[in-house]
């Protein structure tokens, strides 16, 4: 039996850049078996429909400019029939009426083609502020929609979501589609600067503010001014700069390090982590006044395994990238590798598969695309329930040896919170913090006051 494969359409090599993919993909035909040719693509690529919605919107532009020059016109002709003597005659009074209405029956039809370009242009910044967003899943488009609500205001976001699956990308559209689009993007990832450089990074510092700053720089907040910044893994903060953080979004001030003068933040903010925010503020690690602050629009992004539907689309949009790159003509799949691909629980997401693909194209020596099966492990369904599980066990296991270590404290220190002796002492931690955990583990300090082993 002949090995199945899934034929791009004709010119596959052209397609160029993709935007949303707005295309379902259908895995059978009349006949049988897989689809070929141009059944693969039933419409148009969204690069071609951003083309002509913007050729509509032009031609429209113009015929409500050449309707412009006619309703002038018309109403200069009035104007002069204004001005000669009134006349009874019947039939000036049905010329009259006659010009009335086609004034009126052209801004109606100038007024419907102002509200047509409008709803063309929008569908360009809907096709369009997506780069690289590929698919059509339910989960995916659900999440595209919040975004495309959310980009209009200048509320901050906080973008939750697995490594690998695109966050920045998100980001980056919403800034897009917002009014700050002509304004600079700026991103900084939290987690790559070093923890004693990052409030000089996000703030800027004065001459002199530390050993080594031998000039005045400015911070991200400053370069994003009017704009957007992108807060990367935001979730890895240091505490002292998560207070310079939490002032910046209440007061929208903030001041460089080493300086004393109050510089106005004109920014919005879009923070994302792939870590869970919830335990960290459970651990001490991340402060929930913070939290509340970031998160007044969350965004989930679903990851790669619960949109197994658009894996083809993304097979086909990176196939198209890096055999473009590397000079190939790619117009098929091997149908066992596509199932292959859809059955893999995708730990890495996207930045996985797009790593996968542009390995297996560089590999590739034929017209058709396949994968080596053991750069995937054998029993992807595994990761899904180990996954599953340790999403629910770990934080569970952080409170119940935060709260052991607590007790242990209290205990120790016959129930005394505070003083050289206290429990806040022995843990190292301020006294406020210990004061907060014990009334978020439900501890009752008093009993360990009272314990006959103490």
């Amino acid at each position: 039996m002949a090995t199945q494969t899934v034929a791009f359409r004709d010119g596959h090599q052209g397609v160029g850049d993709l935007d949303v993919v707005r295309r379902r993909f259908n895995t059978h035909d009349s006949s049988g078996g897989l689809p070929r040719g141009n059944k693969l693509r039933a419409n148009n690529s969204p690069s071609e429909s951003v083309h002509n919605c913007v050729r509509n919107s032009e031609r429209i532009m113009g015929i409500r400019a050449a309707m412009d020059v006619v309703l002038e016109f018309v109403r200069t002709a009035k104007l002069r029939d204004s001005e000669l003597p009134i006349s009874d005659g019947t039939e000036h009074l049905e010329a009259r009426a006659t010009r009335q209405s086609a004034v009126e029956e052209l801004e109606l039809l100038r007024e419907q083609l102002y509200r047509e370009n409008l709803a063309l242009r929008d569908e360009v910044d809907r096709v369009s502020m997506f780069e690289e967003i590929v698919g059509t899943s339910p989960a995916l488009q659900g999440m595209l929609s919040r975004a495309i609500k959310v980009a209009a205001t200048d509320s901050t976001v906080l973008i939750t979501g697995e490594t690998g699956t695109g966050k920045e990308l998100v980001a980056r559209a919403i800034h897009r589609r917002s009014d700050r689009v002509s304004r600079p993007f700026v991103g900084v990832n939290c987690a790559a600067t070093p923890r004693d450089l990052i409030a000089s990074e996000l703030f800027g510092h004065e001459k002199g503010a530390f050993t080594g700053a031998t000039q005045q720089r400015l911070g991200r907040f400053e370069l994003a001014n009017g704009g957007t910044l992108f807060l990367d893994e935001v979730g890895e903060l240091p505490a002292e700069t998560q207070i310079a953080l939490l002032r910046v979004l209440q007061e929208h001030e903030f001041e460089r390090v080493g300086g004393t003068r109050r510089i106005r933040a004109d920014v919005r903010v879009i923070a994302a982590t792939n870590r869970d925010l919830q335990a960290a503020i459970s651990a001490g690690s991340f402060r929930s006044d913070l939290f509340y602050r970031l998160q007044v629009f969350p965004i989930q992004i679903p990851p790669l395994r619960e949109r197994r539907d658009d894996i083809p689309l993304l097979v086909e949009y990176f196939i198209d990238r890096y055999a473009r790159k590397a000079g190939k003509h790619i117009r098929y799949v091997n149908q066992e590798t596509l199932e292959l691909l859809q059955s893999y629980a995708w730990p890495g997401n996207i930045r996985e598969l797009q790593n996968v693909i542009e390995r297996s194209v560089i590999l590739c020596e034929t017209e058709t695309f396949s994968i080596d099966e053991s750069w995937l492990p054998q029993e992807p369904q595994a990761f899904l329930t180990a996954k599953s599980k340790n999403q629910i066990e770990l934080p569970r296991r952080l409170e119940e040896q935060e709260k052991d270590m607590i007790e242990e404290a209290l205990k120790a220190s016959r129930g005394r919170v505070f003083g050289p002796t206290g429990a806040a002492a022995k843990l190292s931690i301020p006294r406020s913090t210990l004061e907060s955990k014990i009334r978020s583990l439900k501890i009752d300090k008093n009993r360990f006051k009272t314990d006959p082993e103490s």
